[in-house]
């Protein structure tokens, strides 16, 4: 699953796969729905699998949020990996339904680790990850011609996330989304002060213009910059990391795995039924990338929500 280096170059990639899928929103959207009920499938029987040997706890995870500082006593960083990343921030009507649903888990698994709603992220684009502090900075520097142009992006190429779902294994829960493609538009109405006001902006909008057509752009526009892009995988996926595992008791017994496994498959049950596709109802699930803030520049130490920002696009 891991690949550190692509070949042909990371835009290629994302066209290759445009076109296997005929640069059908549908065809594009059923790829990312059989990635995440796929691996669902398959977690679904490793957590009841008689040879369960636990799920995987974040080691640096539990050594942040025991210390009331990022730092050793002797100054040396707790979690080493610095990345370099572009995150989509979740809008208000996703942070609530995000934060809905990691309460509901933990009533379920009382130790699970819930991502804070101000830490929430999609990363869009890993552009390189697990490196020092100095190899990020030089990385950086050569971007910064193009920072605005990449971070902006979503407000003149707008794509739309529907259908939130669970997805889940060893390592921690997730909310994933499909493109869409077709489904009713949902999401609050922009506000009409700004630029867009004064300013004519070309926008290229509707579902024709998917996630994987806006991760193509971005990597385009980084390649074009003489960047080397450097992410762990390359799979259709578009997911906020909701959950991470600190302890074992949650799922210490095929019970407590039993009634997790039933947790996560209920909330989906009704995710389906009252969320996707709903007008009216107590929860959103659509987003529209760029809503509210632009794309996020991100470097550091981003694993769990962290690290700092370069610059944060213009919203709309």
């Amino acid at each position: 699953m891991a690949c550190p280096h692509l070949h042909p170059p990371a835009h290629q990639t994302f066209l290759d796969f445009i076109s296997a899928h005929d640069n059908s929103p549908a065809k594009i959207q059923a790829k990312y729905s059989e990635h995440r009920t796929g691996r669902n499938a398959q977690q679904h029987d490793a957590f009841l699998s008689p040879s369960f040997a636990g799920v995987t706890l974040e080691y640096y995870l539990k050594l942040t949020e025991a210390s009331p500082s990022p730092y050793a006593p002797d100054g040396i960083p707790l979690d080493p990996r610095n990345s370099l990343v572009l995150w989509a921030r979740p809008p208000e009507h996703i942070i609530q339904l995000a934060s809905h649903i990691g309460a509901k888990l933990k009533e379920t698994a009382p130790h699970l680790w819930v991502m804070p709603p101000h830490r929430m992220h999609l990363t869009t684009l890993e552009i390189s990850h697990s490196k020092t502090p100095a190899y990020i900075t030089e990385m950086v520097q050569p971007l910064r011609p193009h920072v605005s142009r990449l971070t902006n992006h979503t407000l003149t190429h707008r794509s739309r996330l529907v259908k939130p779902y669970i997805s889940y294994d060893l390592s921690g829960v997730a909310l994933s989304f499909l493109p869409a493609a077709g489904e009713p538009h949902l999401s609050p109405r922009p506000s009409p002060a700004g630029t867009q006001q004064t300013v004519e902006v070309q926008v290229v909008q509707g579902d024709a213009y998917t996630y994987h057509h806006l991760r193509h752009d971005l990597t385009t526009i980084l390649e074009d910059a003489g960047i080397t892009i450097e992410p762990r995988y390359q799979v259709p996926s578009a997911h906020i990391t909701l959950a991470r595992y600190l302890v074992q008791h949650d799922h210490a017994t095929p019970a407590a795995r039993k009634r997790w496994v039933a947790a996560i498959e209920e909330v989906n049950a009704w995710l389906e039924e009252t969320v996707w596709d709903v007008a009216g109802g107590e929860f959103i699930g659509e987003w529209v990338l760029g809503q509210e803030r632009g794309l996020d520049l991100r470097c550091g130490t981003v694993w769990y929500g962290g690290g700092r920002t370069i610059m944060t696009g213009e919203g709309f």
